[in-house]
């Protein structure tokens, strides 16, 4: 993959792991140290560019297992505000968490540079030609069901070629409206709609999304996959979250998404020094 892919003034080149910092402006997101209150956000995307961080990437709607969707206005109001406080002090890329069209014209008008679409932008029929006119990098991220019902009994036949297939239509929604290839990162939507074993097969086989020739992104931080191998609490889910990232970059993702951006950084400095030997 030598395409890059370019956010604003800055480009991505993948010689090495990008790392997104999480900025949740919200009250229910499952780590509750990931909530920032959008009066001291410029703080936190600030700390985040001096831990490391590459993207940061705001959301205003908790999409964890039964969480509600939040009424468009609030999202779109709190995801403004979120991005102009953090453009005011950094230039890092900035990306939206969000499925909606509106949403993402507003972020993007605020200052944001890319849109972090859960559905695989199926939720929102808008959503593709909207990003299409903004011309910006779009995230497809699979996931089965909704944020409300997706961990009701999720079941796969063969969850790498199934993912595949979808993340394979959402891709093609995307350039059916006017988006570039080289502006789409792909996403398998670890602990969306999945079980243990599904999440498990999408990482140990991420080099079968390889073939899309396409940037992947990999959102594990301190997910309930991790308590069901180590019944651990969420605040003690931080080393097994970086052995997940580790493998998930090893087997081929570019970007991981996570709370705990200085960690990670390192981390993945690391295995980049691998990859490199490897090469």
């Amino acid at each position: 993959m030598t395409a890059l892919l370019k956010m604003g003034n800055k480009s991505l080149d993948f010689s090495r792991t990008y790392v997104m910092g999480i900025l949740n402006v919200t009250e229910d997101s499952f780590y509750p140290s990931s909530r920032v209150n959008l009066d001291n956000i410029a703080e936190v995307a600030n700390r985040m560019e001096k831990e490391g961080a590459d993207i940061l990437d705001v959301g205003a709607e908790s999409t964890r297992p039964g969480a509600l969707p939040v009424d468009v206005i609030e999202e779109v109001e709190k995801i403004t505000r979120a991005v102009k406080s953090i453009r005011s002090v950094t230039n890092l890329p900035i990306s939206i968490d969000t499925y909606r069209a509106k949403t993402a014209r507003s972020g993007i008008k605020a200052g944001a540079n890319m849109i972090n679409d859960i559905s695989g932008l199926k939720f929102d029929d808008e959503m593709a030609k909207t990003i299409s006119k903004l011309a910006v990098p779009v995230i497809v991220m699979h996931i089965k069901g909704t944020p409300r019902n997706m961990q009701k009994n999720p079941f796969y036949n063969d969850v790498v070629s199934e993912v595949h297939d979808e993340l394979e239509k959402s891709v093609r929604i995307a350039m059916n409206a006017g988006v570039k290839r080289e502006k789409i990162v792909i996403d398998p939507g670890i602990g969306f709609g999945k079980r243990l074993e599904d999440n498990l097969n999408l990482i140990a086989h991420l080099d079968k999304f390889k073939d899309f020739d396409l940037p992947i992104l990999v959102g594990i931080s301190r997910k309930s996959m991790i308590d069901m191998i180590i019944p651990t609490d969420i605040s003690e889910r931080l080393e097994p979250t970086i052995a997940l990232n580790s493998v998930a970059v090893m087997n081929g993702a570019n970007i991981v998404r996570v709370h705990d951006v200085r960690a990670n950084v390192k981390s993945m400095r690391m295995v980049d020094a691998i990859l490199e030997v490897k090469k």
